[in-house]
């Protein structure tokens, strides 16, 4: 009768030790600003990119080298380094999730997320005049 008491504590705890294991992951969406407060600190960044600034890319000399300038909703620019290829459409994205953290005063990131103006709002134009929608 005492080993299921003694049992079930276990399991509790084990299920506690995943718990706290996996609240060491989590990362919020961020701006730049508290970014920078944590340099080294993996985090979510919500920016969109900055298209007066030039992105440095040449598919020739290294295609896996992605340079550009991203602003945050508050108006807070910093420099992204993207070590891979890169993503189709950044210029057209509307707004990215850049995941990665601050070093050296830039933003190294690792994975970009991008959400691109979508086919949707051209045809709720169409639709607005009373048009067929273009195919």
């Amino acid at each position: 009768m005492k080993s299921i008491p003694i049992l079930l504590l276990v399991l509790v705890a084990v299920a506690i030790a995943v718990l706290i294991s996996f609240m060491g992951n989590l990362s919020t969406y961020t701006t730049v600003k508290e970014a920078r407060s944590k340099p080294g600190r993996y985090v979510h960044l919500v920016a969109r990119l900055d298209k007066l600034q030039p992105v440095e890319y040449d598919a020739v000399q290294n295609p896996n080298y992605v340079s550009f300038t991203a602003v945050d909703s508050l108006g807070h620019s910093i420099r992204v380094v993207y070590r891979n290829a890169k993503p189709e459409h950044l210029e057209r994205s509307e707004r990215l999730v850049l995941k990665g953290a601050i070093k050296d005063g830039q933003f190294e990131c690792q994975e970009i997320l991008m959400k691109c103006p979508s086919k949707y709002k051209e045809e709720e134009g169409y639709a607005a005049k009373g048009l067929p929608p273009a195919s």
